[in-house]
C-alpha cells in the first residue's frame, strides 16, 4: 500500500520474529493519523488520508478493535500471529482488485486466532 504511505517499522518485523501469545498494542489516533505501538515503540503508522484510514480500519478490525476517535486510544491484546496478519493487511495495495480476496482471508484468520467468531 505504498501509495497511501502506510509505514511499517523494522521493530514490528522484529517483534513478530519471536512467537508470543500475548502482546499489548496501543492504537491511538491524532492529527497525523492512526499509530499502532507496543511498549511505546511504533509498529505501524497510517496517515490521515482516505487510503491510510481505510487501511487503518481494516488493521484495527484484524486486531479486534475499532479505530479510536481523534485524540483517543484503545488497547488490543493479540498474539504475534494476529499482528502478522494485521501487518500483511497494512501492506496490501487496495488499488489491485485481488487484494480484497487476500483481505477477506487475512481478516478471517485474525478473527479465528483471536478466538472470536468470523462475521460478515
Amino acid at each position: 500500500m505504498s501509495d497511501q504511505s502506510v509505514q511499517i517499522t523494522e521493530y514490528a518485523e522484529e517483534l513478530i520474529s519471536v512467537p508470543r501469545a500475548h502482546l499489548n498494542l496501543d492504537l491511538r489516533q491524532d492529527e497525523t493519523g492512526l499509530l499502532v505501538s507496543h511498549d511505546g515503540k511504533t509498529l505501524m503508522h497510517f496517515p490521515l488520508t482516505r487510503g491510510g484510514m481505510a487501511a487503518a480500519g481494516f488493521v484495527s478490525k484484524a486486531l479486534g478493535q475499532s479505530v479510536p476517535a481523534l485524540g483517543e486510544g484503545v488497547r488490543a491484546r493479540v498474539s504475534t500471529g494476529v499482528l502478522f496478519r494485521a501487518m500483511s493487511i497494512a501492506s496490501l495495495d487496495f488499488n489491485v482488485q485481488e487484494s480484497y480476496v487476500l483481505l477477506d482471508r487475512l481478516l478471517e484468520e485474525a478473527a479465528l486466532q483471536r478466538g472470536g467468531r468470523v462475521s460478515d
